[in-house]
């Protein structure tokens, strides 16, 4: 699998968010995204995404334009910034609703996501009552439970403790494994260290270096 974007720039409200991006990825690969916060890096994962369009370029999943052949990328995992889930529902029953629209994740994926994240299934908690890391780690489960072509995670260790986070670069090198197409957009330097096959270094929406 090979997403692509072509000379990509996006306008909002008269400010140039992005501009000029290309990019080539490769299914298998860890891809890092680096940059002070408003460079640039959330808006880029909804353009390539198909969650926001683009002023000017192209993004292509496969050679299929994104916003004309599709709307959203097909078999997408997302974790974006301020993900809100339903506060009077469990971890578990969040999850299951989330797999009605799709059909593609069964129960027994579920609760392999919530284990994978180190969550229990079983937790009667309300989602309102969980900590800020429990929230980080559900949202992370919602990304991978339906096994993605391509996995977009904005910041996935945030908010957690050490043993959280070691749990969570687990999971990210294991969807590699699978074969996944990973962008991975972190502020722990340590994340994109240990995990990025290739870094790109944005600034005021554009790509200034790559390694």
């Amino acid at each position: 699998m090979q997403l692509t974007a072509t000379n990509v720039g996006k306008i909002l409200k008269g400010n140039t968010v992005l501009s000029n991006i290309n990019l080539d990825l490769k299914s298998g690969n860890i891809y890092g995204f680096v940059g002070p916060n408003g460079s640039g890096k959330t808006m880029l994962f909804r353009a390539l995404s198909g969650l926001m369009s683009v002023s000017s370029g192209v993004v292509k999943l496969d050679g299929k334009v994104v916003r004309k052949d599709f709307s959203v990328l097909p078999n997408l995992g997302i974790l974006l910034e301020n993900v809100s889930l339903y506060p009077n529902l469990t971890g578990y029953e969040n999850l299951l609703y989330l797999a009605k629209f799709t059909g593609k994740a069964t129960k027994s994926d579920l609760l392999t996501a919530l284990e994978r994240v180190g969550l229990d299934f079983n937790d009667k908690r309300k989602y309102g009552k969980y900590s800020l890391g429990m929230k980080q780690r559900l949202a992370i489960a919602q990304a991978i439970m339906e096994h993605p072509d391509i996995l977009m995670l904005d910041e996935p260790t945030n908010a957690l403790d050490s043993e959280a986070i070691e749990r969570v670069r687990q999971v990210i090198e294991e969807e590699k494994e699978r074969g996944a197409l990973i962008l991975l957009a972190s502020h722990n330097k340590d994340d994109i260290q240990i995990l990025a096959d290739q870094v790109f270094y944005l600034e005021n929406g554009s790509i200034v270096d790559r390694r």
